[in-house]
């Protein structure tokens, strides 16, 4: 399952993102309703789920929920709020939000309320996305390899592995640096080695070319690295 996460508070953000990766969903986090917008109008289809804070720089999540539902998308989405009174509450739900969750809480708490969104939406599933030959399924969490002959190969990955490449696909032939994937696979509290980008993508290009996918990741010099699906071998 893929979620979208927009939240501006660092640590809430880095909380909510590691237990959600511990429980297997693949999160794009964001910091302000702007870039949140720019996510969803880039492919309509690509998320399960929504958390959304209430009040956020850019668009609030008040103002997500309602833009999407003039579209008609019917992303299932929480908004996390320390707005308690009934009227907040009506005005969050009226607006689109499907559950409303109050700061504070605990994770086993949000844990409960999106499982309660996944059963009371279960139509609503999360798609494949496919660059090249590479096939990566959000809802089992796998990636597979199309073959000449039409054969499926599962590529075995760690869930680290699967977060770079799901970000990388996300990206073809766009240059993306060592920072953004760092701060896409790690929390601000995690501790990070300098060189544990380096070595996560010498990892995952040696799982690639045990499946014949040499030559997808590229090291762009001084800057960082390019997905590229034409390059495959």
């Amino acid at each position: 399952m893929k979620v979208l996460l927009v939240e501006d508070e660092l640590d809430l953000g880095a909380s909510i993102k590691r237990k959600l990766h511990q429980e297997k969903y693949i999160v794009d986090w964001v910091q302000d309703g702007d870039e949140a917008w720019s996510c969803l109008e880039s492919n309509w289809t690509q998320y399960t789920l929504g958390i959304f804070d209430w009040l956020l720089p850019g668009l609030s999540g008040l103002d997500l929920c309602k833009r999407l539902r003039v579209r008609n998308n019917s992303l299932p989405v929480l908004m996390l709020t320390a707005r308690d009174s009934m009227e907040d509450k009506v005005a969050g739900l009226d607006a689109g939000a499907d559950d409303y969750l109050v700061k504070p809480f605990g994770m086993v708490e949000l844990l409960a309320r999106l499982r309660a969104l996944q059963r009371r939406y279960p139509n609503f599933k999360a798609p494949q996305l496919q660059v090249g030959n590479l096939i990566l399924d959000y809802a089992a969490c796998t990636v597979s390899h199309q073959q000449p002959n039409g054969n499926k190969q599962i590529i075995h990955l760690t869930k680290k592995e699967f977060h770079l490449l799901e970000y990388l696909m996300n990206r073809p032939n766009t240059i993306v640096t060592r920072d953004q994937i760092l701060n896409h696979l790690y929390s601000f509290s995690a501790e990070r080695v300098s060189n544990v980008v380096a070595a996560q993508v010498r990892l995952l290009r040696r799982k690639l070319s045990e499946y014949n996918c040499d030559g997808l990741i590229e090291t762009v010099p001084s800057m960082g690295y390019r997905f590229n699906p034409d390059d495959a071998d």
